[in-house]
């Protein structure tokens, strides 16, 4: 198999989940320009319709299935659209996340319960889903978490930041990610987690307006995440190039993990 061909992802099917903006729809772009046909998922119908019309109009297959993940009983059927659709689903890249910030010591429980459930529950559930109905049936699959540098430690004081729950949430990921790895290695299936740094985001765009310049301060490549930041390394664990990597995390922060 000749190097381009590694990381060439034509005829696989790529499901990502928060694919309607921000990190999601940059992954996705990133696997329909490799060659995956599509499938994204999220709660806003009208920001689903335009990202998959952006898709559509770059040349890739896309299907748009309109769901919210946080409600769990629907994940299943989220899953037989693609199915339906597509016949299988190769990739999995467990994005859609939800953020909170309050002080711990007045965090609302069920804000607590809301983050755990999206971020968390929801990773569990629809990968059981898509590895029992499509990946452990053939041997093979790719499923890339999600998680965040705020997973691998807590947050530097000086900057103020409250989102104890997003933090539990992301670590829990990582571990998640080793668990499944080692279980499901038998199966063919890799499992590996991207965590991104600061790329700004509707999700992070109050925090950012608060904390940029001392972000940018503290990271080594004195620069936010970009555009373009996290196509490389999500194609690279979704195509045959990582297929002897599994149960490992990669940090996308501009060196900020590192100091």
């Amino acid at each position: 198999m000749s190097f381009r061909e590694l990381f060439d992802l034509t005829g696989k099917v790529a499901l990502v989940t928060g694919g309607s903006r921000g990190l999601g729809l940059q992954m996705a772009e990133a696997l329909g320009e490799a060659g995956a046909r599509l499938a994204i998922t999220a709660r806003k119908q009208a920001e689903l319709d335009e990202a998959a019309s952006r898709l559509g109009g770059l040349g890739y297959d896309a299907l748009a299935v309109a769901g919210d993940l946080a409600k769990l009983d629907g994940i299943p059927g989220m899953v037989d659209a693609v199915i339906s659709r597509f016949g299988t689903i190769d990739i999995l890249v467990n994005n859609a996340g939800a953020s909170w910030g309050a002080p711990a010591e007045e965090y609302p429980f069920e804000a607590w319960r809301k983050v755990l459930t999206l971020n968390l529950d929801a990773v569990f559930v629809l990968s059981q889903e898509v590895g029992r109905r499509a990946m452990i049936p053939r041997r093979s699959g790719k499923i890339i978490n999600i998680s965040s540098i705020s997973g691998l430690a807590g947050n530097p004081p000086e900057l103020g930041m409250t989102t104890i729950a997003y933090n539990t949430s992301k670590a829990a990921v990582l571990n998640f990610t080793r668990a499944l790895a080692s279980e499901w290695g038998r199966y063919g299936i890799n499992v590996n987690a991207l965590c991104p740094g600061f790329f700004p985001s509707k999700m992070s765009r109050g925090l950012l307006d608060r904390i940029e310049k001392d972000v940018i301060r503290s990271t080594p490549l004195q620069r936010l995440g970009g555009e373009e930041d996290l196509k490389g390394a999500v194609v690279f664990f979704a195509s045959e190039a990582s297929r002897h990597v599994t149960g490992q995390v990669l940090a996308v922060d501009g060196g900020a993990s590192a100091v």
